[in-house]
């Protein structure tokens, strides 16, 4: 209880997302979707603009900006594109965030699949966005998944339809 007999709000829970999804395509069309930074407008909800600002080796530096009604913010990540070893690493370098991980592994399978691991976690620096992210957050990750996904189909065809 705070000073005055005010009760204290419980703490907002930190957005994390850990998920492992198993795909009918190669891992290194996938890594070459996800890699690919600045299409991400054209299929990923709430992505408004890309814009690759420096490239250095395998990491790029990329701003953001992603909307959601009257929310619209930009930040820039610090991209460490690995393809040898499959892996996608991004880290926060500056924005609306106090920190956001977030990385993609692309684990080769039999039959041309591949098993994507996937994990974000980050928080917001206003509490307002944060507590109103707390409440999206796991149908937001969801749409986004699946729309990697679904662009992976566009792309590369459906299994089944022997593209």
């Amino acid at each position: 209880m705070r000073p005055g007999g005010r009760v204290s709000p419980p703490p907002t829970k930190v957005p994390t997302h850990a998920e492992k999804r198993l795909l009918p395509y190669t891992s290194d069309q996938l890594y070459a979707l996800v890699a690919d930074v600045e299409r991400y407008p054209d299929f990923l909800p709430w992505c408004l603009a890309a814009r690759i600002n420096k490239r250095e080796a395998d990491t790029i530096w990329a701003d953001l900006i992603i909307g959601f009604k009257m929310i619209r913010e930009r930040f820039t990540s610090k991209v460490k594109l690995s393809p040898e070893e499959r892996r996608i690493d991004v880290a926060y370098t500056d924005g609306p965030f106090k920190y956001l991980n977030n990385h993609w592994i692309f684990d080769p399978r039999p039959n041309d699949q591949c098993e994507i691991d996937f994990f974000v976690d980050f928080e917001f620096k206003n509490r307002m966005l944060q507590g109103l992210m707390s409440a999206l957050f796991d149908e937001a990750v969801r749409r986004m998944v699946n729309a990697f996904e679904a662009r992976a189909k566009a792309l590369y065809g459906s299994p089944s339809s022997g593209s």
